[in-house]
């Protein structure tokens, strides 16, 4: 399950059983000032009989990590504590801008949607990572 973390939604996303094709999968609301939504990541990854997780990393354009990467590395630490899963952390650099984009070509719109958007951006990342080597 790929996991597209934002400061407002968390986009997500699975593959099918095969790992080649990725879907977008929904999104988790987040509350200003609220821990990390660890236990519904949880309820969501055994929802879809998840494997693993693929969590996007928010690095900066010149490919740093910034302050919101310590954040996806600790809740990628908690989610694999607490299921015993496989966590695997991926560039996410753009991934919301091309979902945005994707959804403008095919002529539609983004208004409220923003949830949606999220979920392909999640997709997106997973599809990247599920063709990535290991």
């Amino acid at each position: 399950m790929a996991v597209d973390y934002g400061d407002r939604r968390v986009g997500l996303a699975i593959s099918d059983p095969t790992g080649t094709i990725a879907s977008p999968a929904g999104f988790i609301e987040r509350r200003a000032g609220k821990r990390p939504p660890v236990a519904e990541l949880i309820r969501r990854a055994e929802a879809l009989e998840a494997s693993g997780f693929v969590l996007g990393l928010p690095l900066d354009g010149a490919g740093e990590e910034t302050p919101r990467c310590a954040e996806v590395r600790v809740v990628g630490a908690a989610l694999q504590e607490r299921t015993g899963l496989p966590v695997r952390y991926v560039d996410e650099r753009y991934t919301t801008a091309a979902a945005l984009r994707s959804v403008r070509d095919m002529g539609g719109s983004v208004k409220g949607r923003k949830g949606d958007v999220d979920a392909m951006a999640a997709a997106l990342l997973l599809q990247h990572a599920l063709n990535l080597p290991e």
